[in-house]
């Protein structure tokens, strides 16, 4: 049965729903356009710092930095950043100063009173909002088919391919699936590809029926078993065997703007009823999982072959850079890292 937030952001008319304005997803009006969203405003705590920032590869780029080279290279034209504002200047001077100069870049900012009409911030509150309020930061910036990645994630060239496939696909159809659903989709990787050795992650496990998402279970701390046969995770103190070859959600969906106007009325609702005033966050695949199971998007998964590089940890970055190193030597990436 569908909730009664979401049958009366149906009764409304459709641009009051969100849906893109005439000539969406073309902003020159000659081609089809593709933007990268990142979402870049996060905390970092299990690494000990601002990891969107720390630099990885051997000219002092980013994770992000490969992210933009990838997603140009697949036919991106323009990327945003969604930042916290005090942070605009440690993003602009590095990561925006080189990535400019082959794709059109934008900042947007993730402000914790950015909320609905009627809400505040709980007194005491520190922590940000979560991935799916971040992602409104960019509502009014973005017109077009896009991404959203994390920024301290490293998703791997075939990734954006495969993303940017899928987009143009969606835009030949006008962004609506044969069912009148707007057509969104997820990359997903296999589990075993996205482990640290060095603790425990937190991964979305995505159940997928004929190739399109139908449940996403969080699973907070997951981590590979000692004989290396299976990823475990921990509930209660009890650890149960999950398969690493399930499909793992890494925050790397294909969206139309149309649902910012669904996600932005998700957040009233998630506000008005907060298990944790201090720590409850609004999550991007709870938000999307919600509005697939209301019948208002369908989830197409695609599954990468990339393995997924990341700084959960501190001592996650050597190997990383590394696994960097390594890449480069294989003809993968230029060096300087440039377009």
């Amino acid at each position: 049965m569908n909730d009664p937030q979401t049958e009366k952001i149906r009764s409304l008319p459709l641009t009051a729903r969100g849906d893109p304005p005439s000539g969406f997803g073309n902003r020159k009006g000659t081609v089809f356009d593709m933007t990268l969203v990142i979402l870049a405003a996060g905390m970092g705590s299990r690494y000990g710092g601002m990891k969107q920032i720390d630099p990885i590869g051997p000219g002092g780029e980013f994770i992000i930095d490969y992210s933009c080279f990838d997603a140009a290279r697949a036919g991106f034209d323009r990327v945003v950043f969604v930042i916290k504002r005090e942070n605009l200047e440690a993003f602009r001077s590095t990561v925006g100063a080189r990535v400019e100069k082959y794709i059109k870049t934008e900042f947007v900012f993730q402000d914790m009173n950015d909320l609905p009409e009627g809400y505040e911030v709980p007194e005491g509150r520190k922590k940000p909002w979560g991935t799916a309020h971040a992602l409104l930061a960019a509502r009014n910036t973005v017109d077009d088919c896009f991404a959203v990645i994390n920024a301290d994630d490293f998703y791997g060239r075939e990734t954006f391919a495969i993303m940017a496939e899928h987009l143009r696909a969606a835009e030949a159809r006008s962004c609506r699936t044969p069912g009148g659903r707007y057509d969104c989709c997820m990359v997903g990787f296999r589990l075993g590809n996205t482990l640290t050795e060095n603790g425990t992650v937190s991964r979305g496990i995505c159940h997928v029926e004929d190739g399109r998402l139908t449940d996403v279970t969080e699973r907070a701390a997951i981590r590979r078993s000692a004989d290396g046969s299976c990823a475990e995770y921990e509930e209660n103190g009890v650890w149960t065997p999950l398969p690493l070859d399930a499909v793992a959600s890494m925050n790397c969906f294909g969206l139309t703007p149309s649902v910012f106007g669904y996600i932005s009325a998700g957040f009233a609702e998630f506000l008005s009823d907060l298990p944790d005033p201090m720590k409850s966050e609004y999550y991007l695949p709870f938000a999307l999982d919600r509005l697939a199971k209301n019948g208002i998007i369908d989830i197409a998964v695609e599954r990468t072959p990339a393995k997924w590089y990341g700084v959960t940890y501190a001592a996650d970055k050597e190997p990383v850079k590394a696994s960097i190193r390594a890449l480069i030597a294989a003809g993968e990436y230029p060096e300087p890292l440039a377009l």
